[in-house]
């Protein structure tokens, strides 16, 4: 059964607190952590697991800087860079190939895909022939964890732990709140004129300062809400796939409200309805260090498992937490098995390669 360990620890529970007081899942272990600069809660995330640490990103500055300030902090961790663009498949590919080339790098206990981008203000499709947010945010780490997958394969067959081994998916609130529009991943028809299941949340949308949602085709939120229910999805899908023959678990969390470099794209209207909302008390802002606990908790805490159904608990209870405990807020189709295979097979598709280990 899927629970966590630390029923005390809640939205203003710190990253390094998590660590701390599950050091026995943390000693030894090699962690790749993508998105990693200071004016990011993957900054915090990686500062909180003190080990053997790879990290992610696409910027070699701020990658350099990230390591710089760690290593002023941590000096006896092994630290290692790998740059990274995730919203291109090709530098995906050179970078998964660097590596799995590091003979001194054997295996990879947890992999936490932290990086992404938000409210882009126009739609944009990358080279590879997909919107900027969902390349970016889930088929980069989709394609980038299939392709690492070997060393994750060697963690787990070296675990005493099944489980231990671990994906872990920074997704958002947008699977409580949003659901996938399957037929038109690019937004290229107007909202009104899709399937009444696909169509968004209209009335989210204008309080969000949208105005006229059914009118509209592309709106910078439902871009970041499509990549962060794949991010979900996808973390139930790995599961599905891979936890019963190597162990592997896959998991997705929201991270929480909090102020990052994450915002810096988005529209003027979105950014006054954040601050309406907070004065409102719709959510409160987190810091960095608590911004990154519920990542922690995910990708260490041993009472996790492969998601699960209970009697009155949606679908894969289990598969997405949120303030460092298990959530049951996401909508159904959000942590849906079938929906997961639906988001697995169309990612192949995107990639153009079918994966099987």
């Amino acid at each position: 059964m899927t629970g966590t360990t630390h029923a005390e620890f809640n939205d203003k529970t710190e990253a390094l607190e998590v660590a701390q007081a599950l050091a026995e899942s943390v000693r030894g272990k090699t962690i790749v952590v993508t998105g990693v600069n200071q004016g990011g809660i993957g900054f915090t995330t990686a500062e909180a697991f003190v080990t053997h640490l790879i990290v992610a990103s696409r910027t070699p500055l701020k990658m350099q800087e990230s390591i710089n300030a760690l290593k002023s902090k941590f000096p006896d961790v092994d630290y290692r860079a790998l740059e990274i663009d995730l919203c291109s498949q090709q530098s995906v590919r050179k970078a998964a190939a660097e590596l799995l080339s590091w003979e001194d790098v054997p295996a990879v206990d947890i992999l936490v895909n932290s990086a992404a981008i938000m409210n882009i203000p126009e739609r944009t499709i990358n080279d590879d022939g997909i919107e900027i947010q969902f390349a970016t945010n889930h088929i980069g780490h989709f394609l980038f964890t299939n392709l690492i997958l070997p060393k994750l394969i060697k963690a787990a067959n070296a675990s005493r732990v099944k489980g231990a081994t671990r994906v872990i998916n920074v997704a958002s609130a947008s699977p409580t709140m949003a659901t996938m529009r399957w037929s038109d991943l690019n937004f290229e028809k107007l909202n009104k004129d899709l399937p009444a299941s696909e169509q968004p949340n209209y009335d989210m949308l204008r309080h969000w300062g949208f105005k006229d949602p059914e009118d509209q085709s592309y709106l910078p939120l439902e871009g970041y809400n499509q990549s962060k229910i794949a991010n979900v999805l996808f973390g139930i899908g790995l599961t599905e796939r891979l936890f019963s023959r190597y162990g592997i678990l896959g998991l997705a969390l929201h991270p929480g409200v909090i102020q990052t470099e994450l915002g810096r794209s988005a529209p003027p209207h979105v950014m006054a309805a954040i601050m309406n909302m907070a004065e409102e008390g719709t959510y409160t802002w987190k810091s960095q260090a608590a911004g990154a606990s519920t990542t922690l908790v995910a990708a260490l805490d041993p009472k996790l498992g492969p998601p699960e159904s209970r009697e009155g608990k949606k679908e894969n209870f289990g598969a997405f937490l949120w303030d460092c405990q298990i959530s049951d807020l996401a909508l159904p189709p959000a942590v849906s098995s079938a929906e997961a295979d639906k988001m697995w097979k169309i990612s192949e598709g995107l990639v153009k390669e079918t994966f099987v280990w």
